[in-house]
């Protein structure tokens, strides 16, 4: 029988999100629905409601989460009833080139639930990145489910769903930083905090932490990073190559998806280094640079998706550091709140008052 659950919902851009009523349908072939333990609050979710991703309204927001699976449909071998999961918006198809070429992190044709969930109308709902968990319960794909230790905290291992694992495998998958590397990131919000993170977790000897917050910069801090620049108070393609011996980074994080930002990571690097650009740029933004360095500069310029990540492979490993006390993911969990509380933790995180608000239900 469908069930319905409260759920928060954008109905039109720019306007406050409301608490309603959806309807979550039985999972069909290849389907699964959650009940939702914890959901974090992304910026993905705000830049929906303000309808800077699609307009496909009314949206079904949220989706880093943490919960249980409740029943599945046929043909589902993944995941059972019971299962304690993380959810992620990229489930592999295992048939594309990718795939076939062993390396689904890349999968080209991912997806999600077949059937839409609805309001109470029967007006069809846009699951945010396919997911839609500000929800009590959700329906998604069944490779969108991924199985980790279930003494974990779903506040915390819920993250890793998006913003964390983004930045920590920008680190760890994408930059490829090894023990003794030297890395700057820049931007240290969520996702560049995680890439702090991630070069702690790998072994960096130099984590240079760059942003324009004496508050961001803080946090990096306590995540792991050894300097710390204010890009507001000094150059920070000067600062990063005086804490380099002049070199510049082996390894250089743009967390913010700019094209001045960028153009520091490329300059901040040593040559022959990696750039990775993991902050999300707008449709318009443009980037201009001498081609000589390019060339003269070698190494490599990468784009992280999803940090690159598998998560069949990377959330369990990544939940067993957390439960190890080797990775700090309750250091990620600035506050949490209640479910019909998301209009007012949007507006903490404009005014980057939290590193992440996490409902929980």
């Amino acid at each position: 029988m469908p069930q319905h659950v409260l759920g928060v919902v954008a109905r039109a851009e720019h306007q406050p999100v409301s608490l309603e009523t959806i309807t979550v349908p039985d999972p069909g072939p290849g389907e699964a629905v959650v009940r939702i333990q914890a959901c974090g609050v992304c910026h993905t979710d705000l830049h929906y409601r303000e309808g800077g991703i699609s307009d496909d309204f009314p949206f079904l927001l949220g989706h880093e989460a943490a919960g249980v699976v409740e029943s599945v449909g046929d043909a589902v071998t993944e995941v059972a009833p019971g299962d304690f999961v993380v959810l992620n918006w990229r489930a592999v198809c295992g048939r594309c080139r990718a795939c076939r070429r062993g390396r689904p992190q890349y999968c080209f044709d991912t997806h999600n639930a077949g059937q839409r969930m609805t309001l109470a109308d029967g007006t069809e709902l846009t699951p945010a990145l396919g997911i839609g968990a500000f929800a009590e319960k959700t329906l998604v794909a069944a490779g969108q489910c991924t199985p980790v230790d279930p003494a974990a905290r779903p506040a915390a291992v819920g993250l890793l769903g998006c913003g964390v694992m983004a930045g920590l495998g920008a680190a760890l998958n994408t930059g490829g930083v090894g023990r003794g590397d030297s890395v700057a990131v820049i931007g240290c919000g969520g996702v560049g905090s995680a890439a702090v993170a991630g070069a702690r977790l790998a072994g960096a000897a130099r984590i240079i932490a760059v942003d324009i917050d004496e508050r961001k910069l803080a946090g990096a801090h306590r995540l792991g990073a050894t300097h710390t620049v204010n890009a507001r108070a000094e150059d920070p393609v000067q600062a990063i190559r005086d804490f380099t011996g002049g070199f510049g980074a082996d390894v250089v994080i743009e967390a913010v998806g700019s094209p001045e930002t960028y153009r520091q990571a490329f300059y901040a690097r040593d040559l022959a280094g990696t750039v990775v650009l993991v902050g999300v740029p707008t449709p318009r933004m443009e980037i201009t640079l001498p081609l000589l360095d390019v060339f003269g500069r070698g190494g490599a310029l990468k784009s992280s998706w999803y940090g690159d990540c598998l998560p069949s492979r990377d959330f369990p490993v990544l939940t067993d550091l957390y439960r190890q006390g080797r990775l700090d993911l309750d250091a990620f969990v600035s506050e949490t709140v209640a479910l019909g509380d998301v209009e007012e933790a949007f507006d903490r995180m404009r005014r980057g008052d939290v590193l992440r608000s996490v409902v929980t239900l």
